[in-house]
């Protein structure tokens, strides 16, 4: 279901994108469009892991360093018949992981030095087991596609308002300026909201299929009850841009959110409520489904 809605989201998101082109230049504004999201996401699907990596400030591991991470993910990785994937390590306290690249024989999996330290080994491979589950699923180019054209769409409205498609048309159709200063204010917020829905949808998949892999779905609740109060106490410098890749908010910290989220903020996170996560998980517990 969930692979169904994000399919069903990301073409919705591709469609009102065209569309959009479409409504505010005809065929030719149609057409625009649809180059700009070709040329964004040829871009983004050779440069995104090489993008994510750096604004992460992650570096390369070394060969002798962290062995538990690199025993974990070898093992993993052989079980569920992927290459290895490069690892990565970002110097900081806050306990977190993500994983990148475009394809299984492009991956890459960074973790930082809090995760390790907090989490035993059974729960640090739930959370392993999760990040290689969004790389053979290939969540990671679905999650760029999603961002990728959802910057577009906010880049297309501003074109049509200031070109009018803003100015010269308008005063022709004054309808076509109410129509781009519309578009240029909800078509973005709308592409936003879908964008964070598909993020969500992938992040309760991983917790599925991470738990499926390793047979513990305790261990990886443990991992994210742990993690979401390491979260919430301890800052981590990240870009913005690559938030919805790790495995919890790293930016949860700067945020302030106590208690449960309210239904606005839910629409707006780029995460599932650990709660409903941890909820989840603990109803797989018995024969795994």
């Amino acid at each position: 279901m969930n692979n169904v809605k994000t399919f069903g989201l990301l073409t919705f998101l591709g469609v009102l994108f065209v569309g959009l082109g479409y409504l505010l230049g005809g065929s030719q504004g149609g057409l625009f469009a649809l180059g700009i999201a070709v040329l964004f996401n040829f871009g983004i699907y050779f440069f995104s892991d090489k993008i994510a990596l750096k604004a992460a400030k992650a570096r390369p591991l070394n060969p002798t360093e962290l062995p538990n991470v690199q025993s974990i993910v070898s093992s993993l990785a052989q079980r569920s018949n992927m290459p290895m994937p490069a690892l990565y390590v970002i110097d900081s306290p806050q306990p977190n992981a993500f994983a990148t690249g475009r394809s299984p024989r492009k991956a890459s999996v960074a973790v930082t030095t809090g995760i390790v330290e907090m989490l035993d080994l059974r729960e640090l491979e739930g959370v392993l087991a999760h990040e290689l589950s969004h790389v053979k699923n290939r969540d990671i180019l679905i999650a760029t596609i999603a961002a990728t054209l959802a910057a577009a769409l906010s880049l297309l409205a501003r074109m049509a308002f200031w070109s009018n498609l803003g100015g010269r048309r308008s005063n022709d159709n004054p309808a076509a300026g109410i129509i781009g200063l519309v578009a240029m204010i909800v078509v973005p917020i709308a592409a936003v909201l879908l964008q964070m829905a598909i993020s969500r949808s992938r992040e309760f998949e991983a917790d599925h299929d991470g738990a499926e892999a390793t047979g513990s779905p305790l261990a990886l609740a443990s991992a994210l009850q742990k993690i979401s109060v390491g979260t919430s106490r301890v800052p981590m410098d990240v870009n913005p841009a690559v938030s919805q890749l790790f495995f919890a908010d790293p930016l949860k910290a700067f945020g302030g959110k106590k208690g449960r989220q309210g239904q606005m903020s839910k629409m707006f996170s780029t995460h599932p409520p650990i709660p409903e996560r941890i909820d989840r998980l603990e109803k797989m517990v018995g024969p795994i489904r």
